[in-house]
C-alpha cells in the first residue's frame, strides 16, 4: 500500500520542541518533493515548510522561519520536520504530502499546484500551557 504516515505529535509546553516523522510506505520519498502542511480548527490548512527531492533546497514560511528545520533521511525513507520554540499559534493537525513534479517552493505550500500525489492522514500538535 503506498502511503504516507505522520507521526511525532503531542501536547507541548510553549517554548518546547517535537519533532515530527513523514514516513513513506510503498514508494521510495527519494524521488518526491515533501510538504509539511498544517491545519488549525476553524481555519485553512497553510503550508508550512518543503524539502526538494535532493535534500538541497528548502523553503520555510515567515511564521516558523528560524524555529523549525526540515530535513530527510534516505536510509529510512522519512521527511521530518524539527519544531522549536513552540507557540501557541503552532497548534495545528500537521500533515506531510508528497509529489513528484511539482518542486518545493510556494508553489507547493500555497497549495497552487492541482494535486499532490501522497498526503498523510496528519498527526495533531496541541501547545498548551
Amino acid at each position: 500500500q503506498l502511503q504516507l504516515v505522520e507521526s511525532g505529535g503531542g501536547l507541548v509546553q510553549p517554548g518546547g520542541s517535537l519533532r515530527l516523522s513523514c514516513a513513506a510506505s510503498g514508494f521510495t520519498l527519494d524521488s518526491y518533493d515533501v510538504g509539511w502542511f498544517r491545519q488549525a480548527p476553524g481555519k485553512e490548512r497553510e503550508g508550512v515548510s518543503c524539502i526538494s527531492f535532493s535534500g538541497r533546497s528548502t523553503t520555510y514560511a515567515d511564521s516558523v522561519k528560524g524555529r523549525f528545520t526540515i530535513s530527510r533521511d534516505s536510509a529510512n525513507n522519512t521527511v521530518y520536520l524539527q519544531m522549536n520554540s513552540l507557540k501557541p499559534e503552532d497548534a495545528a493537525v500537521y500533515y506531510c504530502a508528497a509529489d513528484p513534479v511539482v518542486g518545493c517552493g510556494w508553489t507547493m505550500l500555497d497549495l497552487d499546484y492541482p494535486t499532490l500525489d501522497y498526503w498523510g492522514k496528519g498527526t495533531p500538535d496541541t501547545v498548551s500551557t
